[in-house]
């Protein structure tokens, strides 16, 4: 069975009032999340909340580039873009 898995370019905001995938812009998913970006916080609830959207487990969501910027690559193992993508509603 082939290794299906997709890659995601995200534009992450950290601090924001609500936890939302707010769309696409220049080719990035915009990310909210209500965490911080201090001690991976932010990270944390971008993995939460994408596994929880694209219906996977948390573990299949990984940050592969990008930890510590506002841009991140997001791999997605299980899916591929087109699905990802479609489960987003994009």
């Amino acid at each position: 069975m082939p290794d299906i898995r997709s890659r995601l370019t995200v534009r992450l905001t950290p601090r924001a009032s609500r936890e939302e995938i707010a769309g696409v812009r220049e080719g990035a998913i915009l990310v909210r999340v209500t965490a911080p970006p201090v001690d991976g916080a932010a990270n944390a609830a971008l993995v939460r909340l994408l596994a929880k959207a694209l219906g996977v487990p948390k573990g299949a969501v990984a940050i592969i580039s990008g930890e510590t910027s506002r841009t991140k690559v997001v791999e997605v193992a299980g899916l591929d873009e087109a699905e990802a993508r479609g489960r987003l509603g994009f």
